[in-house]
């Protein structure tokens, strides 16, 4: 198999961790929208961000067709609203393809 062949669908899975109450409203007044947009993005096919026991920590779990689609997200993401007022906002992921 070469490195031209495509791969298949990517996973991320990974934590969101408010540091502060701050932190904390500004994930709850921005996430729906996120979660709106994301949904809709081409090569999306799933996409979860729930406040796990700990309020101050949220699960995150996405699924894309393909790498170009999750560069397209990240990409669309970083410039939004929701990028910009948690850029700060500590996040630990895991990314894998199939």
């Amino acid at each position: 198999m070469s490195d031209a062949t495509p791969k298949g669908r990517l996973h991320l899975s990974g934590h969101l961790f408010c540091a502060s109450a701050q932190e904390q409203a500004l994930v709850e007044q921005y996430l729906p929208e996120h979660i709106r947009l994301t949904r809709a993005e081409p090569g999306c096919l799933s996409f979860e961000v729930t406040q796990t026991d700990d309020p101050s920590v949220w699960r995150v779990e996405e699924c894309f067709t393909d790498r170009a689609a999750f560069d397209a997200h990240q990409l669309r993401a970083g410039a939004s609203l929701w990028g910009q007022k948690t850029q700060g906002i500590r996040r630990a992921y895991e990314i894998t393809e199939d």
